[in-house]
This record gives structure tokens, sequence and C-alpha cells, in this order.
């Protein structure tokens, strides 16, 4: 029987992009080996590596490579070499870019802290509990990031007059088809689910919560809640606990999956995944590009390693081997080995205290 065969684009990206990717491919092409598929993967520039090279933050190669794959792994983009170019271009431009040329419109963030890492939260034992698991849905294509902006004829920070200013929009097409993604998760999950908006001052919010009221009653088996956004700030770190999905807008889930990764530990660990109306998705570890650390051998690869069981699970229904990547991290884990951002010298054996890409390959080497 031939071999089952599927289209990868990696976009490696900036600063520590191609330290992890690097190890999130060999573990993709270690499942190959084992359970006998082909994955063709092929290797596109986007952020400020491509506007060095190809003078844009997104290339057109790299938007028809993507859209010809069967799902996009990505790094991390950005800098400060890139903050302030005169063209006005951007390294984020290109992810948002990206994410618009594949009509995804949702993010799924879960912040999860592994027992292992306990440790790693700032908050107390007796807050955090056993452990935390959250998924954030995240509206990813509408609101105020890809409203209309404006700003003063002669923009002049130094003038009392000069203004500026981003539309906040939402249709009920764009909130309904997030709804429904987060009902969906929470049906898979704990059957829990928080809608956050800001209703009791944007009109955009009173549109969210008046189509989650329609929405909800198709999911009767879901219990659900609302909370406004800041009041959600502040029960993150409160309790926790007491969420499960929580589904919300483009700037508020921005904001509230930050705060949820820091409740979580490490950042260094979370993964994401964006989807559209298909299968093809957008695949990232939601830390930065950390350029202070680029090639050192000292970042944590796993959370782009994370981001492979994520891909296989929502583009590839590659369940069993999804389920493989996961066992074999919490394997290494389970093992004591440990990269220096979660490392505790207190806690940890510090043989064990290992690199990027030693890291890597105790993951490929755990996978069975």
């Amino acid at each position: 029987m031939a071999k089952k065969t599927f289209n990868i684009v990696t976009l490696p990206g900036d600063g520590i992009g191609p330290d992890i990717v690097k190890q999130a491919v060999k573990v993709i092409n270690r499942i190959g080996e084992i359970y006998g598929y082909t994955f063709n993967i092929t290797e596109k520039r986007m952020g400020g590596i491509a506007i060095d090279m190809d003078g844009c933050s997104l290339p057109q190669d790299t938007i028809d490579a993507a859209l010809k794959s069967d799902a996009v792994l990505l790094g991390a983009v950005g800098g400060p070499k890139w903050d302030n170019l005169p063209n006005g271009d951007r390294p984020e431009k290109g992810l948002l870019g990206i994410r618009g040329a594949l009509k995804l419109y949702a993010n799924l963030r879960p912040a999860v802290l592994y027992p292992q890492l306990q440790h790693t939260s700032p908050l107390k034992a007796e807050i955090i509990g056993e452990g935390l698991d959250i998924l954030v849905v995240r509206e990813l294509t509408g609101g105020m990031y890809f409203g209309e902006k404006a700003n003063s004829p002669k923009f002049n920070p130094e003038n009392p007059d000069c203004w500026a200013s981003d539309l906040e929009k939402y249709s009920v097409f764009e909130i309904e088809r997030i709804l429904k993604t987060g009902f969906d998760a929470a049906r898979k999950r704990n059957h829990k689910l928080c809608c956050v908006h800001k209703a009791n001052v944007l009109e955009s919010s009173r549109l969210w919560r008046a189509v989650f009221d329609r929405v909800k009653k198709d999911y009767p088996d879901v219990e659900t809640s609302e909370m406004y956004v800041d009041n959600a700030a502040m029960q993150l770190v409160r309790n926790p606990r007491q969420f499960d999905v929580i589904v919300t807008s483009n700037i508020f889930g921005d904001i509230l999956t930050d705060e949820a990764s820091q409740v979580a530990g490490s950042i260094g660990m979370l993964a994401s995944a964006s989807l559209g109306a298909g299968t093809l998705g957008l695949y990232e570890p939601i830390h930065g590009s950390a350029p202070d650390i680029a090639g050192k051998n000292i970042a944590n690869p796993l959370a782009t390693i994370l981001s492979v069981p994520m891909m296989f699970r929502y583009s590839l229904g590659l369940m069993k081997e999804a389920d493989a990547i996961d066992k074999a991290v919490m394997d290494v884990l389970n093992a004591g080995y440990r990269t220096g951002d979660i490392f505790n010298k207190d806690l940890d054996d510090a043989s064990k205290k290992v690199g990027t890409e030693e890291m890597g390959d105790l993951v490929v080497k755990a996978l069975k």
C-alpha cells in the first residue's frame, strides 16, 4: 500500500523561530518513519526575514505555497530591527496577512499547566490546584485589528489635537461562526463555555451578547456564562479553574490569552491553532521571536513541538499520531528533562537541564 502523503509549509520566521521549527520538523519526520507517512515539507519566508530578502513581510510565493498545503507550521516573527521601517511594513503585518489569506478566523489557544511544572505558575498552589487546562477561542480576522484605520491628516504626536482611531466592527456572521467554534470545542471538553465581552460599554459587544444569547439555545448540553472582559482578566488570576472554554473577540482574546499563558507557567510550553472553514490551518507557539537568545541553543522548542499534534488533529486527521507526540512530551517531562525556562534549581536535577537541540532529540527518541 502506498504511503499517504501530506504537504506542510514551514515558516520559521525570525529570532528563535528557525531553532524551534527545526525541532518540530524532526518530530514530524520521525512520525512519518514510524507510521508510514510521507511529509513533504517546504520552507518559506515570512516576517522580518522576508522583509530583508524579499522586500515585504509576506511574499506572494509564501501565500501561494500555503494555500496549496495541508497545513502551515509557523515559528515566530518580529524583532526590534524591523520596528520602525520607513515603508510602514512590519513582521507582524505578515502574520495578519497570512491569516487573512488563508481565511483563518478562529484561534484556539490552550493554556495548560502540566503537573510536572506546577512550580512554574506564579499563582499560589491553593489557587492553581492540581493543574490547569483552559481553552481560549479567539476571533481572529475581525475587530479593530482589521477595522478601518484613520488619523489626522498631518500626524504629529506633539500636537495635542492630533488623533488616531481603529474601528471595532463585527457582523452577526463573524460572531456566530466563532461562537459555534467555541461551543463545538466545549462539547469535546467539559461542556462549559464563557463568552467574554464588554457589553456594558461597547456597541460591538452588545451585538456579541445578543448573538450569544441566540446561539447558546442550539447547545442546551453546554453550561454557559458571560463575563465582562475586565472581570474575566481578574478572575483568570483569582480563580482560573472556573473556566474551561472562553470565547471572545480579537483584541480581548489577544490580551486574555497572554494572561492565561502566564497563569499556566511558561509560554514556552503553549501551542495554538488558527483555523477556518476547511481543514487548512496555521499552527504556532504562542511566544515571540526572542531575538536575544536566537541561535544560542537555549530556547524551549516544546510549544512548537506541541503545535504538531494540534496540526495532526485539526488538519491531517492523524489522531493516534497526535496522541503519540503528546505522550512523548509527557514522558520526557516525567523523566525530568527541562530547558532553562522551566528549570528550577531547587527541584530539578541540574544534569537534566538541556538545550533546544537536545530537547528535540529527546522527544524524537521517546516517540513510539
